[in-house]
């Protein structure tokens, strides 16, 4: 086995690797620990040589003399800087991977922690709590992304073995995806100290083979009002439509026909690409972030809505297209 070859599986240095990416993580780590190896003996080695070499075997003999080398010197220098370099863009490389979900994500699941339990709701209505000891059922060999946010203090959503990791901050969203690679059971731990019962906020995800997952699925939506319906209601109540068009006409305010992940240009000339934090923050502060174009004539939501109320509209918002 080569020395750069990812930990295997089986290894109890690293956790299993259960998504593709895992992989490419610990290769990446297995990289760095030989490379610090190897440069810590040419480094402490050299320096022995040295000592041995040079040292000095009389109380009269001259101190050795070692001429100046220009060339030595660039390559001790330019090696390491293209070392380095390569290492910084490896690990960009997978960063960006780890950060930016794919196209064919196919199951969204918002989850918000609290002291210390962490609540999950899916697109077809259900919820599912930690503290019941439910698992958090995703599918295996399809990419999940899972919207994070807390309702009290800073957690964080870490499961080893798909080596993802991303703190979920009262009054934001944040994200993380992930694709298991085979069915199974996997442990989510919170790695943001947050109060006393911080080491047992824990989750299981349980990740189901796909046919199985969508049965699962589709069985649990009967009967339930979507968080997508529950927005559409709360759309109508809140007398949205008067400002704000479904096919793409202008009004008073933005239409919101293909609103979702696309690119919005503000009066200050800044711009944002009108994702989960985007929405929130245009709901319940609307002053925040004006498009260009259009008045700044939306009235303030924040203490109106609930946070399930602002995930609801989202929710709403995603399915006009």
């Amino acid at each position: 086995m080569s020395w750069f070859t990812a930990f295997p599986a089986t290894s109890s240095f690293m956790p299993i690797q259960a998504t593709e990416i895992a992989k490419e993580v610990d290769l990446l780590y297995a990289f760095l620990l030989v490379s610090s190896l190897v440069s810590f003996v040419i480094l402490v080695g050299g320096m022995t040589w040295f000592l041995i070499k040079f040292k000095r075997t009389s109380v009269d003999q001259k101190s050795a003399y070692i001429t100046h080398n220009n060339f030595a010197e660039f390559l001790w220098s330019f090696i390491p800087l293209v070392i380095m370099v390569g290492i910084f863009y490896w690990g960009m490389v997978i960063f960006e991977k780890l950060r930016v979900p794919p196209e064919n994500i196919s199951t969204e699941i918002h989850v918000t922690a609290e002291q210390w339990a962490w609540t999950y709701r899916y697109a077809n209505g259900k919820e599912f709590y930690s503290s019941a000891n439910d698992p958090l059922i995703v599918p295996a060999g399809k990419a999940t992304k899972i919207i994070l946010t807390s309702k009290d203090v800073i957690h964080s959503f870490f499961v080893p073995a798909f080596r993802v990791k991303q703190d979920a901050i009262p009054g934001k969203y944040t994200q993380v995806w992930f694709e298991p690679k085979e069915p199974g059971n996997f442990i989510v731990f919170c790695t943001e100290y947050c109060g006393t019962k911080h080491s047992g906020m824990l989750i299981t995800i349980k990740a189901l083979p796909a046919d199985e997952f969508a049965a699962w699925f589709h069985a649990e939506k009967k009967g339930a009002e979507t968080p997508a319906d529950k927005g559409k209601t709360l759309f109508a109540q809140k007398a949205c439509a008067s400002c704000h068009s479904l096919d793409g006409s202008r009004v008073v305010g933005p239409s919101m026909k293909g609103l979702f992940g696309s690119s919005r240009k503000f009066t200050d000339g800044s711009g944002a690409k009108a994702d989960e934090t985007y929405l929130r923050e245009s709901i319940l502060v609307s002053t925040a972030k004006i498009v260009e174009g259009y008045p700044p004539a939306m009235p303030v939501f924040q203490g109106q809505l609930s946070d399930e109320d602002v995930e609801n509209l989202i929710e709403y918002i995603k399915t006009i297209k």
